[in-house]
């Protein structure tokens, strides 16, 4: 059986004061926990990259970036290419979360090419897929949580193993609403079933909750069959909650 992955999205938050007191609290929790029972990753802001490199150095919690340029490297100021993540020790990187897909207009299929991006240098993409509360209450959940991942694996279909897939309900991020363990396993059953067709290797796949996992509802949500583990939001943020989650899986 694989592990449980937990990753932590700080999202736009941190501070130099901040971030060292929060790593060095996970590194000491994590150790005292076990390093060897589940995976830990947390994605942070690219300035800070450096810095947390630093600070998880050897604690058994890898280091995870918020996201990747499409482009390898050119006139795109602004733009972090995946080559540069590497140069820091990036492990995972985070693609197409909701967030950017709202607020930025990536689309699928850049989506797409930026998995293939992270992938080119050993980077693991976590894939971000998720139905709004419209596209759920209109019952089309599935048709769209398939879209979107059906245009990472046409693209990346010779290593589609190699990513990890976050659902994350969009209408459950950040709004303390979430799926109940029986939706968000069926949602997680569909896209196990959808990557076992592409894929001999399905069962390797992490596929991880992303809406509003917390310290109190993490056990149940983990328990599901094809929960793999966690993207973790704002209880990310606060050592003692990130590590009961951990703790959970």
């Amino acid at each position: 059986m694989k592990k449980k992955l937990i990753a932590g999205n700080w999202k736009m938050n941190g501070s130099l004061g901040a971030n060292e007191a929060l790593v060095k609290a996970l590194v000491s929790g994590v150790a005292t926990q076990g390093a060897d029972n589940c995976l830990v990753a947390v994605c942070v802001p690219a300035p800070y990259l450096a810095q947390v490199k630093d600070l998880v150095q050897g604690s058994g919690i890898a280091l995870g970036a918020q996201d990747v340029s499409a482009h390898e490297t050119g006139a795109y100021t602004g733009e972090v290419s995946a080559g540069m993540l590497r140069d820091f020790g990036t492990r995972y990187c985070l693609v197409g979360h909701s967030e950017r897909r709202l607020y930025h207009g990536e689309t699928d299929a850049a989506v797409a090419l930026k998995v293939q991006r992270a992938l080119a240098v050993g980077i693991t993409p976590i894939v971000c897929v998720g139905e709004t509360l419209a596209e759920r209450e209109g019952g089309h959940t599935e048709e769209v949580v398939k879209r979107q991942l059906a245009a990472v694996i046409h693209s990346n279909g010779h290593c589609i193993s190699e990513i990890v897939v976050a659902y994350e309900p969009v209408w459950a991020i950040g709004t303390g609403k979430t799926a109940s363990p029986q939706e968000a396993q069926e949602v997680h059953a569909v896209l196990r079933a959808q990557l076992a067709a592409a894929t001999s290797h399905a069962d390797r796949i992490h596929i991880l909750y992303g809406g509003s996992m917390n310290a109190s509802n993490a056990a149940q949500l983990l328990s599901q069959k094809d929960i793999d583990g966690g993207l973790i939001g704002g209880a990310s943020l606060k050592s003692a909650d990130f590590l009961t989650i951990i703790a959970a899986a």
